[in-house]
């Protein structure tokens, strides 16, 4: 019943649709102000920055995992980055997020790659106790921080 699959062009809108789900369940659904063509432009174009996986139940779309490549300086290699994982709430405790997870891991050990990172809110506890059942460790003395279009238009201005 659950296939696991890389996502093609033609799954943008489907993309695009759970990304906006995703906002939602955390608490943010306005912020999603990417379009389709972004998706298509940035993940299948000439040079594409991220790969998705696309989880099907019963060939119907359950949910997806959004993921890049970064470099660590400290193990000096390849790191994978999980931007996005959501399964949609019909599909959930189907073990879809679990395979998921595992499909990621996988590509880990094919690129090479000794460390996965990711963010999760500090009030999803459901998913913090899911990722440390996994053994991964929720590095609480991490603080996210992020600069948007204006600051760093600001800033790249400034710079010489």
């Amino acid at each position: 019943m659950l296939t696991i699959r890389a996502a093609i062009p033609a799954d943008v809108p489907a993309i695009l649709t759970l990304v906006r789900e995703l906002a939602t369940y955390e608490r943010d659904p306005g912020a999603v102000t990417a379009s389709e063509s972004d998706f298509l432009r940035h993940g299948f174009g000439e040079r594409p920055f991220f790969r998705t996986l696309i989880a099907e139940w019963s060939g119907e779309v359950a949910g997806f995992a959004l993921y890049f490549f970064g470099f660590s300086t400290w193990t000096g290699g390849p790191v994978l980055f999980l931007e996005d994982l959501f399964v949609r709430e019909t599909h959930r405790k189907r073990g879809i997020g679990l395979a998921l997870m595992k499909q990621l891991a996988r590509e880990a050990v094919r690129e090479g790659c000794p460390r996965m990172t990711w963010m999760v809110l500090d009030w999803n506890e459901p998913s913090i106790r899911f990722y440390e059942s996994l053994g991964a460790k929720v590095l609480r003395e991490w603080q996210s921080v992020r600069m948007e279009t204006d600051a760093i238009a600001k800033l790249a201005g400034d710079a010489s």
